[in-house]
């Protein structure tokens, strides 16, 4: 399974470095090392392989190599160009493995960002190349995704007669993905073109643009495949630089869905202008430049893997909910509601 990272924050800028490559479990490491804190305990005693769970054995031994991406906010356009107001996503997208990136690498040591996504890809069998990594950018708007559409193929059709014309014209590559993200978009903007893209829009309606995207794909699904189909994992994340909705999903009666997690105290522990450190409370961060009394604000911050030591620092979002962080900063955890009657049998686990 993929892995992903974003930041939010309506004060504190982070700089990438800090949160993407420091850390000993950044995400430009978690290729092929993985800690699930309330999946799978952490140490030489409890390795992946000793876990009795085949499908956290199966997401989490694949390699995350096929491509990088990072989206994070600037206001540089608003600064310059009349039409443009609000913060605006910069997109990198590369082929190569994150900690090879020189280009990464020193993007990531000069740039901060209030938003920031960060996405590393393990195929689900759609090709290897560069507009098949997330993040997908739809105007001031960023989508990304951990996991699968099962059955895409039989159900790519009727998906895209689903999307706004705009929406359709702006997927430029092949993947379940960015497809998801064609689909939430026209339902955020009713069916709109492009213009309307540039658009804010409240919170409420993100998550029920966001809920329905679920929704429809699961009744496509059930249309085209009937007792067929097989279950999803759906780990969304959305943004338009000031709000945030990550679900955390899965349509089937147990399993769990792909690891998820976030933190309103992690990025103190990242930011390495603070004392502290992200891999060790035995470590000193000797770059600190404020003290222990100095006040860091308000943060969020939701990851497929933590990325500090500290799991008191984190939660792991219940299964088949969303996390919705508003302009300032307050995080809530909603429950998707969706009928069972499109939960689906694993044909590999029944």
């Amino acid at each position: 399974m993929c892995r992903w990272f974003a930041y939010i924050s309506p004060e504190e800028p982070c700089l990438l470095s800090d949160v993407l490559i420091n850390p000993a479990n950044a995400i430009s490491k978690q290729c092929s090392e993985h800690y699930l804190p309330q999946l799978l305990p952490h140490g030489e005693e409890h390795e992946l392989d000793d876990s009795p769970d085949n499908l956290l054995k199966m997401r989490n031994s694949l390699l995350n190599m096929d491509g990088l991406g990072i989206a994070w906010y600037t206001h540089a356009a608003n600064n310059y160009v009349k039409d443009v107001h609000g913060p605006r996503p910069a997109l990198y997208k590369s082929q190569s493995p994150p900690i090879n990136d020189f280009n990464f690498r020193s993007l990531a040591s000069n740039t901060e960002a209030h938003c920031l996504f960060a996405h590393i890809r393990a195929t689900s069998g759609s090709v290897v190349t560069q507009v098949n990594s997330h993040p997908f950018v739809f105007g001031r708007h960023v989508f990304m995704h951990n996991g699968a559409i099962s059955n895409f193929t039989d159900i790519r059709r009727d998906m895209t007669d689903l999307f706004a014309y705009d929406a359709y014209c702006n997927v430029l590559g092949s993947t379940d993905s960015e497809h998801a993200a064609a689909l939430y978009m026209t339902h955020l903007t009713n069916g709109g073109t492009k213009a309307a893209w540039e658009k804010e829009y409240p919170l409420s309606e993100m998550l029920n643009a966001m809920t329905k995207t679920v929704i429809q794909i699961l009744e496509l699904q059930q249309k085209h495949l009937g007792n067929k189909k097989a279950p999803n994992s759906l780990n969304f994340c959305t943004t338009d630089g000031k709000k945030m909705v990550a679900i955390r999903f899965r349509n089937h009666a147990t399993q769990q869905p792909p690891s998820l997690y976030w933190s309103e105290f992690a990025g103190r522990t990242l930011n390495q202008k603070f004392p502290g450190h992200p891999d060790s409370a035995k470590k000193v961060n000797d770059e600190a430049t404020k003290s222990n009394e100095d006040r860091i604000g308000k943060h969020t911050i939701v990851a497929s893997e933590p990325t500090t030591y500290d799991d008191t620092e984190w939660h792991l979002i219940t299964r088949n909910c969303a996390l919705t962080v508003d302009e300032k900063g307050t995080e809530t955890e909603i429950p998707i509601k969706y009928d069972d009657a499109l939960n689906a049998i694993d044909p590999s686990n029944p």
